[in-house]
């Protein structure tokens, strides 16, 4: 037995320090085999509870294996071994049911103590809303007045094969979630439609987004960085368009975003107020479009998921009947109510782009101010 457990030992020493093992591990890391331990306190944990409950299981199993093979080896017919002649043995059944009970029980304390951190998000620096729709996000900084929507900013000449795939392809966004490092913030999650689940696993998030109910969910991050993820609930056509981005930032630079924010805010409600010139509202309308429309109606209103708008009888006729389906939706479809999402300007902005877009140019311009009598009326 000494002899074969030498040799076993040499032939492994020899793997380890061959060339090619060591290249293979480098695929095996490559390819990520583990859990990653994230950037979050809670992660941590997570990670280290990972492999408290990994290399349990790695010495139950090799005691087992090592008694079984012993056993085999040192009691077979070969060597004149005679099988024992008995019926039940209290003592080993009883062995055989106190420690896996107490192991199961050291497994099961710091596992509860690790849940139970999870799910207090009390006494939060930071709390903000999320709303899936289909599909993007909406963020909305409760008590500091900033909402808006981070849709997939990935170019469609590389979703449609045109381009070569950046090194973000499809998580990528254009309005990203930016929080303070060492900050608690908590995420309230809801859907507006389907159902959706926000999961970013470098920060320990995942929670699903389900239309009439609250979910929440908390993180701090320790360390600066761009954490990705992805909507993980089939939620429709484009369920793989819908990324996930937070931006972890130093308090100094969250409070210069911040303030940012607020102040375009702030000048979307000065806008409101104002008569914008055709050519502003049609511009900035295309981007609304862009972000917002594209994604169903196609990149030249040819329509796709969503109905065409070139030549559409909502986008060339009545007003109120186009203001009507962007502010409402149209239920039973995948049209959704984006009264709600889009300020009163970009409202206004991509009805103006929409009935001078893609041929319809019927000359119309829509200002804010119609929007809130629509909306009031």
């Amino acid at each position: 037995m000494k002899k074969i457990l030498s040799k076993a030992g040499s032939i492994l020493a020899v793997l380890l320090a061959n060339p090619v093992f060591a290249e293979s591990k480098k695929h095996i890391d490559q390819y990520q085999l583990n859990m990653t331990e994230g950037a979050t306190d809670i992660s941590a944990k997570v990670y280290d509870l990972h492999m408290l409950m990994f290399w349990i299981c790695v010495v139950i199993g090799a005691g087992v294996f090592i008694a079984m093979f012993y056993s085999m080896y040192f009691h077979r017919k070969s060597r004149g071994a005679k099988p024992a002649s008995f019926h039940e043995n209290v003592t080993v059944e009883i062995v055989w049911t106190v420690v896996p009970f107490i192991i199961l029980i050291g497994m099961a304390v710091p596992a509860a103590n690790l849940l139970f951190d999870m799910e207090d998000a009390s006494e939060p620096d930071l709390t903000v809303l999320i709303t899936g729709s289909q599909w993007k996000w909406a963020y909305d900084y409760l008590d500091q007045d900033v909402k808006f929507i981070s849709t997939l900013s990935t170019p469609q000449d590389q979703v449609q094969n045109k381009a070569e795939k950046g090194e973000n392809y499809l998580l990528e966004v254009d309005n990203p979630m930016v929080v303070p490092v060492g900050k608690k913030v908590k995420v309230l999650l809801t859907a507006a439609d389907v159902i959706h689940s926000w999961w970013v696993p470098e920060i320990a998030v995942k929670r699903d987004a389900i239309p009439g109910f609250i979910n929440e969910a908390w993180t701090r991050v320790l360390q600066e960085g761009v954490y990705r993820g992805q909507c993980t609930e089939l939620c429709g056509a484009y369920h793989g368009f819908m990324p996930v981005v937070v931006h972890a930032v130093s308090r100094d630079e969250f409070d210069g975003w911040m303030a940012a924010k607020q102040g375009a805010a702030a000048a979307d409600a000065a806008l409101a107020a104002q008569e914008l010139s055709f050519d502003e509202l049609y511009a900035r309308g295309e981007d609304v479009y862009n972000a917002s429309c594209l994604a169903c109606h196609g990149a030249k209103g040819e329509g796709g998921l969503g109905n065409a708008i070139a030549g559409s009888a909502i986008a060339t006729g009545g007003l109120d009947a186009h203001l009507n389906v962007i502010v409402n939706g149209v239920a039973g479809s995948a049209m959704q109510a984006f009264g709600a999402q889009l300020s009163e300007v970009d409202v206004a902005a991509v009805t103006t782009y929409q009935r001078n877009a893609f041929g319809n140019n019927t000359g119309d311009v829509v200002q804010a101010s119609d929007v809130v009598s629509y909306k009031e009326g």
